[in-house]
C-alpha cells in the first residue's frame, strides 16, 4: 500500500468512526492473545504480539472542576447480576450495561470534544505506525532465590565453596547493626506492572478487533494491556 492509499484509508476510517459516533482517545486497553511472526513490506520476518480489543464504552467523564483532573473512564465486559452491587448497576446503567462491568479503567488527559457517557470507544484511536507506551502486569514466578530474582552469579559449584546459590553476607558491623533497606534478598518475583516504551503498532485489524504490536509484551495470555500514544 502506497503512502497516498494509506492516508486515504486512514481518512476513510476516521470518517466512518465519526459517522458511527465512536470516540477516539489517545490510548486503548486490549487483552494479550499471544505471539506470532509476520512479514513486513520489505519482506523481513518480524515477531509481533497479538492484542484483542473488546468493545469499550464511556462510563464517566471526569473533569477538573468535579474530580481535580481530566479523564475518560471506560468500561468493558459485562458482569453477571449476582456479582454486581446495586450501586454498580445504577452507575453502569448510563453506559449501557445491564449490570456491572468486569473492567473499568481511565484514560487520563484532555477529554475529547463531544465525549458522552455510553459512547463506544473506537479501535481506530490507534493506527498503523503509531508509537505507543505499553503497560501490563508481568508473569508471577512465585518465591525465588537471589540468583534468579536479581541475576546474581552465585558461588563456585565445587572446591568446597559451600555457598553455591546462597545470597552471601548481608549484614553490617556493630554499627549500624542491621540490614540496610533495599538489600537484594530472595522473595516474590514478577507479578508487577512493567512499562515498555517506543513500541510500534504494525497493524490494526478493525473488523477482527485485533492489534499487532512489534516485539514482546509483558504478561501471560489474557493479560490486560494499556497502550498510550507517546
Amino acid at each position: 500500500m502506497s503512502e497516498n492509499q494509506e492516508a486515504a484509508a486512514t481518512t476513510e476510517t476516521a470518517a466512518e468512526a465519526k459517522s458511527s459516533g465512536a470516540l477516539k482517545l489517545h490510548g486503548l486497553f486490549a487483552h494479550k492473545v499471544g505471539m506470532t511472526s509476520v512479514y513486513d513490506e520489505q519482506g523481513n520476518l518480524t515477531s509481533v504480539t497479538i492484542l484483542k480489543f473488546d468493545p469499550w464504552f464511556v462510563s464517566q467523564i471526569k473533569t477538573m472542576k468535579a474530580d481535580g483532573y481530566e479523564a475518560v473512564q471506560i468500561a468493558s465486559s459485562p458482569k453477571k447480576a449476582v456479582l454486581s452491587s446495586k450501586s454498580e448497576k445504577v452507575r453502569m446503567k448510563k453506559a449501557g450495561f445491564e449490570n456491572g462491568a468486569r473492567f473499568v479503567k481511565e484514560i487520563r488527559g484532555v477529554v475529547p470534544e463531544g465525549a458522552t457517557v455510553g459512547q463506544k470507544v473506537d479501535i481506530a484511536s490507534l493506527i498503523k505506525g503509531d508509537v505507543v507506551k505499553i503497560t501490563s502486569k508481568s508473569k508471577g514466578k512465585g518465591f525465588q532465590g537471589s540468583m534468579k530474582r536479581h541475576n546474581f552469579q552465585g558461588g563456585p559449584a565445587a572446591h568446597g565453596s559451600k555457598f553455591h546459590r546462597q545470597p552471601g553476607s548481608s549484614g553490617n558491623r556493630t554499627w549500624p547493626g542491621r540490614v540496610m533497606p533495599g538489600k537484594k534478598f530472595p522473595g516474590h518475583m514478577g507479578d508487577e506492572n512493567i512499562t515498555v516504551k517506543s513500541v510500534r503498532i504494525l497493524e490494526v485489524l478493525a473488523e477482527e478487533g485485533l492489534l499487532l504490536v512489534k516485539g514482546p509484551v509483558p504478561g501471560s495470555k489474557n493479560t490486560l494491556v494499556k497502550l498510550m500514544k507517546e
